[in-house]
């Protein structure tokens, strides 16, 4: 990583620390644990629950039928505010859908989304100016955490579809092939910084090429100069998303190292004191609505339905062709165990994180999905 770039890092950790510091102290720190809530069992909701310990590659996610969780309206209705960093990306498709087809609104919800950055997101969730974020517990979010802020991950997003080659690609030196690729010493373009969830999957694939977060140097590009780079020669690696690495699949200089884990989400939905301690009923509707959204829409291989990729398309603002060119990925609203223990462990190899590793208990809160499809934990 370049050292502005590094510098920059630290300075939004830093900031966001003295945000949290400021809030602790107007807010009286994280609240007390609340008290555990009746959860009972939820219609077509049966197969709504899978172990989180369970981090095979092949698990199927959690699901209940389509329609279920059936909705149960608030007595009053809530406004609610959600931040997100985009609404073109495909893997916000869930809450937007669900605005667009009332899901929210069966729960007596009204949810607006907005666009914001994840540093000028986080501290306004923890002071309840914003009640949820569609974001992930990056290394900005641990270091918050830290200093003071009352955020859980209460919701995971999506893992990739097996077929999926979004992530590490390399381009073949002399003398190499695609099973025999050495990492250290390579230089990678990425448009994603160390303190990205990312960065745990990088390590992984890294790994499995003689390679580590601290063998390799990183050039951060912009989103339309990454590839650019790495076909010129400006770099010798790049972490490619979708779609963007479609334009060098089947080319004999490219091979493909790894992307994210399969089967494990890695960001998601992280909720304030607003929906954690505030007003949990809310919090749950709006769980319900999302999950609900999910099992009715993206089940499965959702791309297989002409007609809903049409409106999926408009509704992301982006060609049809381009959404079809990569498979669908895999929502799935659980959270692995240990997702965050590696996530910090990575962040430290990178040399972004500070301070001890925070418990997952003090960063994660499975209940309230639990309660939307009636699982007692």
């Amino acid at each position: 990583m370049r050292i502005s770039t590094l510098c920059t890092t630290l300075l939004v950790a830093g900031s966001l620390l003295a945000s949290a510091g400021c809030a602790k102290h107007s807010a009286g720190g994280p609240a007390a644990a609340p008290k555990p809530r009746p959860v009972r069992a939820v219609a077509g909701c049966a197969k709504g629950w899978t172990d989180p310990a369970d981090l095979a590659p092949g698990r199927a996610p959690a699901r209940c039928v389509k329609g279920a969780p059936a909705p149960r309206p608030l007595a009053k209705k809530r406004k609610l505010v959600l931040a997100t960093g985009t609404l073109a990306a495909e893997y916000v498709a869930p809450l937007e859908v669900a605005v667009e087809k009332g899901e929210f609104k069966k729960e007596g919800l009204d949810v607006q989304l907005k666009v914001l950055p994840t540093p000028d997101a986080l501290p306004l969730l923890a002071k309840g100016d914003i009640d949820a974020q569609w974001a992930a517990p990056e290394a900005a979010v641990m270091n918050g955490i830290r200093g003071g802020f009352d955020i859980k991950w209460v919701a995971g997003n999506f893992s990739p579809d097996p077929a999926s080659k979004s992530g590490l690609w390399a381009r073949l030196k002399d003398g190499e092939t695609p099973s025999s690729v050495t990492m250290k010493g390579r230089k990678m373009g990425t448009m994603i910084g160390k303190g990205s969830v990312v960065t745990y999957a990088m390590e992984k694939a890294l790994q499995k090429h003689g390679g580590g977060l601290d063998s390799i140097g990183f050039q951060q590009l912009g989103s339309a100069d990454v590839l650019t780079a790495l076909q010129n020669g400006g770099v010798d690696s790049a972490w490619l998303l979708d779609p963007v690495w479609r334009k060098v699949d089947g080319n004999a200089k490219y091979t493909f190292l790894g992307g994210q884990p399969l089967g494990e989400p890695l960001g998601g939905l992280l909720f304030g004191p607003n929906l954690l301690t505030k007003d949990p009923d809310a919090g749950v509707a709006f769980l319900r609505a999302y999950i609900r959204t999910v099992d009715t829409y993206f089940s499965g291989d959702y791309k297989a339905d002409k007609g809903f990729t049409a409106s999926l398309a408009k509704l992301l603002k982006t060609d049809e062709s381009v959404l079809t060119s990569t498979p669908s990925l895999r929502m799935d609203w659980e959270i692995r165990k240990g997702t965050t223990d590696r996530l910090q462990k990575a962040y430290r190899d990178a040399g972004v994180a500070q301070g001890d590793p925070i418990p997952e208990d003090k960063v994660v809160d499975r209940a309230l999905y639990e309660e939307a499809v009636g699982h007692k934990g």
